[in-house]
């Protein structure tokens, strides 16, 4: 992200979430919050390496769903996406099934070449 001109303000992102804070910090998943110009973003970033892409998936959506909600309620203005390695995107995420279902939630992708650490491209 760095390389593609952004800055990260957060890591992890903080958000209020009732009487709580929810630190959203998944270890070497976690959830980092960027701004580039007027733009905010927050991305999940996933490695999909365990041998059940479909398991690691459901975790994924859940997670980015439960994301979406606190940052809709407490930091409207940044969007969430959900970063995946780009062979994880050739094998899964272009599947029919897979492109529906983020469709139907509206899963915006940053899909990134982890080895030169660059984002390959944005899918919202």
């Amino acid at each position: 992200m760095i390389k593609d001109g952004w800055v990260v303000t957060h890591d992890p992102l903080t958000v209020p979430f009732g009487t709580i804070n929810l630190h959203i910090d998944l270890g070497a998943e976690r959830l980092l919050a960027a701004e580039k110009g007027i733009e905010k973003i927050a991305v999940e970033v996933k490695n999909f390496l365990s041998p059940s892409m479909v398991s690691e998936f459901h975790t994924a959506l859940g997670q980015f769903l439960n994301y979406q909600v606190v940052l809709e309620e407490n930091d409207p203005e940044r969007q969430l996406y959900l970063a995946v390695p780009i062979d994880a995107y050739r094998e899964f995420f272009s599947l029919e099934i897979t492109h529906r279902i983020t469709q139907r939630f509206q899963v915006k992708l940053l899909v990134f070449r982890p080895e030169q650490e660059v984002i390959a491209e944005w899918k919202n």
